[in-house]
């Protein structure tokens, strides 16, 4: 969460023990320079109960207290952008050291319009991150609550955030297409269709069965067949194979979402 800026490398000029003393640079005055926060936000997404959901705070301070924002914070003069990503998702929604510490976060892209805060000039470094099996979150530092919250369900967030969250699903979308990402979401043995289902889930379209079929079983690594009886899904159709995640981290070629369709 955007707490009150604390200095930071941004705001004080290069520090001495990174790089040259500023004495040795002729003509160069750090204060020449107006002073500018740089912060961090989390657009975390997971799949719950069939629906993609992003990780929300409410903000307990000003400005915008009381709104819903992504969770976030001023990185400190002594931490990396990284670093402190993992520290304020800690903070703010109570996930465990240990839980935060194995997250894969992507770096997203940085915000850097002039009057994106109220309070000061402010740059903010994203991530994302599309994770299975995240636990409840609550609320810690400045935010008041914590909660997993359905994409569609998201109405207007604080700050930028509306931009950074649709940035952050098409980023997501995007590795739906290229990795295998998707079978992290499935139990260890499942059927096609239970693959499909999350496919739809995230990029919020139908898919046409038997094109999802065929394209699944074509692309090298992507899955592998489970030997044993196949498993009855419900209906009158005939029982499923299951496969299991196959061996090769991105898929070639791709499986690419149906252009205009996404929800």
């Amino acid at each position: 969460m955007h707490r009150r800026a604390s200095p930071s490398a941004a705001q004080s000029g290069p520090a001495p023990d990174d790089l040259h003393d500023v004495h040795d640079v002729p003509d160069y005055d750090p204060r020449a320079f107006p002073p500018f926060a740089v912060t961090v936000d989390l657009a975390v997404f997971t799949v719950r109960s069939a629906r993609l959901h992003v990780l929300l705070v409410e903000r307990g301070e000003a400005p915008y207290r009381g709104d819903w924002a992504l969770p976030g914070g001023f990185i400190r003069p002594d931490e990396s952008a990284g670093a402190a990503a993992r520290r304020e998702l800690a903070e703010e929604t109570g996930l465990s050291p240990h839980t935060v510490r194995d997250l894969h976060l992507e770096q997203l892209r940085t915000y850097s319009d002039p009057d994106r805060d109220p309070r000061m000039r402010v740059v903010s470094v994203a991530y994302a991150a599309l994770l299975p099996d995240l636990p409840e979150p609550r609320g810690g530092g400045d935010a008041a609550e914590a909660r997993w919250t359905a994409l569609a369900d998201v109405s207007a967030l604080a700050f930028d955030h509306d931009r950074i969250l649709a940035d952050a699903r098409d980023r997501i979308c995007a590795k739906f297409e290229y990795t295998c990402l998707a079978t992290s979401f499935c139990p260890p043995e499942f059927t096609l269709g239970e693959l499909q289902q999350i496919y739809e889930t995230v990029w919020g379209v139908a898919l046409d069965r038997p094109n999802f079929r065929r394209k699944v079983l074509a692309t090298p690594g992507f899955v592998e067949p489970v030997d044993g009886p196949p498993r009855r899904t419900g209906g009158r159709g005939k029982p499923a194979a299951l496969y299991r995640a196959g061996t090769a981290s991105a898929l070639h070629p791709p499986l690419l979402r149906p252009e205009g369709r996404q929800t």
